[in-house]
């Protein structure tokens, strides 16, 4: 009875983190181009946070995003060269003070005065430099790969116990991948089987 006790346990378990599917965040309308600049990306993410998360907010935890982007060029004789990886973070934060929820990335930070204006901005990534025009990419097919997640890490120690069973602390995209033709001149359009999308200036 009491291995079949444990075998219950696990199987709980084991049941609340296959509830976590890294399929809580969907990205869409992916633009990645070449601008005065360099390589910028603007891309929309589509989510809600979920009763926990904003209650989380409301009472002084902040929540970490991650926007991560990979560009790798595959070889059919070895692994997959990666080209290029980057990531921003932007942390979303509720200042009782000011009854304000604040939004920031680096030294940049914008205040609203509600948590769905805060995470309509949060969900719309605009023109985040991935290379200047210093970086000269080898011409070839590329794969882009996008997504953004919930930094789990970051949470206080005793939420991130409790996030490892329970799928209400997970919000995550699973990588949304695309080809691209790179080159020393601005990349040609390369249309993928969705929404994403490409363009040269």
């Amino acid at each position: 009875m009491r291995r079949i006790a444990v075998l219950a346990l696990l199987l709980c378990l084991a049941l609340a983190g296959s509830g976590s599917r890294a399929d809580d965040i969907e990205v869409r309308d992916i633009d990645l181009r070449f601008a005065e600049e360099g390589l910028v990306l603007s891309a929309d993410f589509a989510f809600e946070m979920n009763p926990r998360l904003a209650d989380a907010v409301k009472n002084g935890i902040p929540l970490y995003f991650v926007v991560e982007f990979e560009l790798s060029r595959p070889r059919w004789y070895w692994f997959d060269e990666k080209t290029l990886a980057r990531q921003m973070q932007l942390r979303l934060s509720y200042h009782p003070l000011s009854r304000q929820y604040r939004l920031s990335t680096g030294l940049l930070q914008q205040s609203f005065p509600s948590l769905q204006e805060a995470q309509g901005v949060l969900r719309r990534l605009r023109n985040w430099l991935l290379a200047d025009r210093s970086v000269v990419f080898a011409e070839a097919e590329y794969e882009a790969s996008v997504r953004m997640r919930l930094d789990r890490a970051l949470l206080p120690r005793p939420f991130q116990i409790s996030a490892l069973t329970n799928s209400e602390w997970h919000l995550e995209a699973q990588w949304k991948k695309f080809p691209l033709r790179l080159g020393p001149q601005p990349p040609a359009p390369v249309e993928s089987r969705d929404s994403t999308r490409t363009e040269s200036r």
